[in-house]
């Protein structure tokens, strides 16, 4: 998308101003979900829920790029393109780092027989999750066709991936509370969002090392 400095009021601002509001709740959103989940999940012993947690922010990542980019103007458009390859690249490498650590502590959680003392907490973070990230989702889908712009695209694919992490969190933890007996069940949520978490990671770097990489976070 090549951002250019709209007339006031225009149509075009309007959409512009409603992605840097949907950039917004997806960073504040993510900072306070990303805080509490790590919190229980350290407390309880969850290597799910902490994980989930730690990728949070990785989604506020995505979307300080998403503002970066809106705030561009039409002549910084290349040299900001170039600029969020290296951010995009950097995501990934952190996205891989993130999936290496929480399968290392899901192995350990299944190698010391632990697991989390309650499954309610990732029950409900996992639902408000679901929800929020469902209607996020939506709406930057939308904005992203009216705009033509593959970095709110690709961001709203980075807000697709957390839905899916979302509902294996979500799983896990139902199952949990429903199965106390099923004890390895946290490991294994935490070792299916890492195997996701990865993905995402590879498919940014690869992404963003493409000739043709105009924006976003690569995960499509």
């Amino acid at each position: 998308m090549i951002l250019r400095r709209p007339a006031k009021g225009s149509p075009l601002e309007v959409w512009l101003t409603h992605a840097r509001t949907l950039a917004m709740v997806t960073i504040v959103y993510n900072l306070l979900e990303g805080l509490i989940s790590m919190g229980f999940g350290a407390s309880d012993g969850s290597v799910a829920l902490f994980g989930f947690g730690a990728d949070s922010f990785i989604e506020v990542g995505s979307a300080l790029l998403v503002l970066w980019r809106l705030r561009a103007g039409e002549a910084k458009a290349d040299m900001l393109v170039e600029r969020e390859r290296r951010a995009t690249q950097g995501i990934g490498v952190l996205f891989l780092l993130l999936a290496a650590g929480t399968a290392v502590g899901a192995v350990i959680q299944i190698a010391t027989h632990r697991h989390p003392e309650t499954s309610l907490p990732g029950m409900i973070i996992s639902m408000a999750s679901l929800l929020s990230m469902a209607w996020l989702w939506r709406a930057k889908q939308r904005t992203a066709v009216v705009l033509d712009s593959r970095t709110l695209e690709g961001d709203a694919a980075c807000s697709l991936a957390c839905i899916q992490l979302s509902g294996i969190l979500f799983l896990g933890s139902v199952l949990f509370m429903l199965w106390p007996g099923l004890w390895w069940i946290d490991a294994l949520a935490a070792l299916l969002l890492s195997a996701l978490i990865a993905k995402e990671g590879l498919q940014g770097i690869r992404a963003a090392s493409k000739p043709d990489f105009s924006g976003g976070c690569g995960c499509h």
